[in-house]
């Protein structure tokens, strides 16, 4: 009967939750094998597999807002480098479970663990700090152009007070004043202040003696008039006193007027020559004056361009203790927030600590069994190991003895043969001499040659009877 579509369709995500959960419990620390004949252990390493793959993705994350606040790359570029970081992460956290093996000893599981929750510490702080910025982001980015319009303004201050710029204040004054003393042509020039008074002084007594004139001529009128004085009209003696005072106070005038004139033109000439000397330094001080100027806002602009582009990493977290500073409510929020992510790293190393000091499961007797068991297995194979190369040695031994033996008797054998060959020709040489002595004397004699003489012609005359074969030797009977 075939399955419905349903059951299929149910079997089938089974067999991938399954493939799954074997994925995570490996992930966790477990051994297939083991897990087989422990299938009640499956759960425990599944969950810690799902506390792995979760704080890698938080590594991952992470990651990815450093390399994004840090070097500004692009998005995908920086998951790419998140999740690089994050597999190094699982790597290092799956580390630290699978070398923690089930121990009951306190001070074993101390031992082991004090190392591993310290560098799960330091993970969980390279983590958590991130994604502190990430989400204290708006406030960040506030605080970041406080301190960039501050650290504008300190520069700006260091400008002023630059040895390269320290006659910019006073070339700025000179500027201004030159251009006053020009514009209102050289009235405005500090230097000319006692010219300035002197014409005032005499301007002022020019005025006095030019009322006390005029009163004086009123006084004669109104004696002439009789409205005044004796009040008798006509030219009495009365009236002839107030004319000679006005007339000499005419005179006075006369001379104040010219002494007011003189001052005039003196403070006109000196107002004229001040105009011209300082319109021919006016150029100058401005060419200097705009050279320094734009010198400072060039340097100026160049470190404003790179304080706008000063918002890395060093300066968010420089931000945020300065607003953790002033504020308690976000200090205390920071403090949690990156408790948070550092405990969600350490969990996994917390777990496997705590699972340690309770009894032994059957995971772990079994992983024990199958360990000491391997041990024995390798410790047997080991003594096969021996015992064969200890034969293979000895047979070695036996063949390498037994081939020396042969060459003994090889050796043996050669030299006996030598010995026998020796002595038989020894035997011939013997023979040949004899049947030489008892040959018959009208035999045909040998060619003689000048140089043979009796012992040598007996040697050669041996040699060549030992040299001949057996069947060419004549018996010694015959």
């Amino acid at each position: 009967m075939s399955a419905t579509p349903v059951v299929r369709e149910w079997l089938g995500m089974t067999a991938v939750q399954r493939r799954l959960g074997d994925g995570l419990a490996v992930l966790g620390g477990a051994r297939p094998d083991v897990l087989e004949a422990a299938p009640g252990a499956r759960p425990r390493f599944v969950a810690l597999g799902g506390v792995l793959l979760s704080t890698g993705g938080l590594a991952v994350v992470s990651m990815a807002f450093a390399v994004a606040m840090a070097l500004g790359v692009w998005w995908p570029l920086a998951l790419l480098v998140g999740l690089g970081w994050g597999a190094v992460v699982v790597n290092l956290d799956r580390m630290l479970l699978v070398g923690m093996a089930h121990d009951a000893s306190l001070k074993r599981n101390l031992v082991l663990a004090v190392p591993r929750v310290g560098l799960a510490l330091v993970l969980g702080v390279v983590i958590a700090t991130p994604l502190t910025l990430q989400v204290f982001s708006a406030e960040i980015d506030t605080e970041v152009e406080a301190m960039q319009a501050e650290a504008a303004g300190a520069y700006r201050s260091s400008l002023e007070t630059d040895a390269r710029f320290d006659g910019l204040p006073e070339l700025r004054e000179r500027v201004a004043l030159g251009e006053s003393i020009v514009a209102s042509g050289g009235v405005a020039d500090p230097q000319l202040a006692a010219v300035q008074g002197d014409v005032t002084a005499r301007q002022e007594a020019y005025d006095a003696a030019l009322a006390t004139q005029r009163e004086l001529e009123a006084k004669a009128q109104c004696e002439l008039d009789g409205t005044c004085g004796t009040g008798e009209a006509g030219t009495g003696t009365a009236y002839v006193e107030a004319r000679a005072a006005a007339d000499a106070q005419a005179a006075v005038v006369a001379s104040a007027r010219s002494s007011l004139d003189a001052a005039v033109a003196a403070a006109s000439a000196a107002q004229g020559r001040s105009a011209e000397l300082a319109s021919a330094s006016l150029a100058s001080d401005r060419a200097e004056l705009a050279r320094l100027t734009a010198e400072q806002t060039r340097l100026q602009a160049a470190f404003d361009a790179t304080n706008e582009d000063a918002d890395g990493i060093l300066m968010r977290l420089e931000a945020l203790d300065r607003l953790g500073d002033r504020n308690a409510t976000l200090a205390a929020a920071q403090l949690m927030l990156s408790l948070l992510f550092m405990s969600i790293e350490v969990l996994p190393v917390l777990m496997k600590l705590l699972l340690n000091f309770g009894p032994p499961s059957a995971y772990d007797k079994l992983a024990a069994l199958r360990d000491s068991g391997d041990v024995e297995i390798e410790e047997l194979q080991k003594e096969s190991r021996l015992t064969v190369a200890a034969a293979r040695e000895e047979m070695l031994v036996m063949a390498e003895k037994e081939r020396i033996d042969r060459q003994k008797q090889a050796i043996i054998a050669r030299r006996e043969a030598a010995d026998a060959a020796a002595r038989a020709e020894r035997a011939a040489a013997v023979r040949a001499a004899e049947l030489a002595a008892t040959a018959p004397a009208e035999a045909a004699p040998e060619l003689l040659r000048p140089w043979d003489t009796g012992p040598m012609r007996l040697a050669r005359t041996v040699v060549r009877n030992a040299r001949r074969r057996p069947t060419d030797r004549v018996p010694a009977g015959v």
